[in-house]
């Protein structure tokens, strides 16, 4: 029976089923899952796919539910609110799992918004050596060797993973942030290097009187 001859009720009825379909998919699933991959499961176009992932989220939008179904990584997963992010903070501090440090963090960030960069780039920009920092990241999955330096030694160059989009809720790196979001403006800059600049006061009257005793001082009667 074709969809033709598929009274509305009846159509209602497959699309909730094939809603549900996806909504238990991505229940199981630890990654992120792809509407390509959805599609070959349900056997339906990709472009129904995406539009039943968008009703879906526009359903738990609507009926504020705890949790959202986000497009992540170049698929969809399910996510806490994020207004209730405070409240997942405190859970989540039970988790003894260990958290980057701050040059981590650092490396991250140059690797993030540079890539792809080398080990010498990555260096020169910190003024420290990255090696154990970029070992650290890649062993946690978050950067990895995508590429060869064209010029003299091939260095290896790195960039971010899929689990860095995942973790951060990005769907690609051209969703991270404007860099210039973190530069101060130039009144901040300046009030900076205002509160840094040390002018010392001289009491000139003291200053005066300073020379003149040295001045006595070191006279012929001296």
């Amino acid at each position: 029976m074709t969809d033709e001859f598929i009274d509305d009720n009846e159509r209602a009825t497959r699309i909730a089923g094939y809603k549900r379909a996806i909504e238990a998919i991505v229940m199981v699933s630890h990654d992120p899952v792809p509407h390509e991959l959805l599609a070959q499961l349900l056997e339906q176009p990709t472009a129904l796919i995406e539009q039943w992932c968008d009703e879906l989220a526009a359903g738990y939008a609507e009926a504020e539910h705890g949790f959202e179904l986000t497009r992540v990584a170049g698929g969809v997963r399910y996510q806490t609110a994020a207004d209730l992010t405070p409240y997942v903070e405190r859970f989540l501090l039970h988790d003894q799992r260990a958290r980057l440090s701050g040059a981590a963090l650092e490396t991250l960030a140059i690797v993030a918004y540079k890539q792809p960069i080398s080990r010498a780039q990555v260096a020169a920009i910190r003024g420290v050596d990255p090696d154990g920092v970029l070992r650290t990241l890649q062993a946690r999955g978050y950067i990895d060797e995508i590429a060869r330096d064209e010029g003299p030694g091939q260095a290896i160059l790195f960039g971010t993973t899929s689990t860095f989009l995942e973790k951060l809720g990005l769907e690609s790196v051209d969703d991270l942030p404007a860099i210039a979001e973190f530069i101060p403006g130039p009144d901040v800059v300046e009030v900076l290097e205002h509160g840094l600049r040390v002018t010392p006061e001289i009491d000139v009257s003291t200053a005066t009187d300073s020379a003149t005793d040295t001045a006595t001082d070191t006279g012929p009667d001296a």
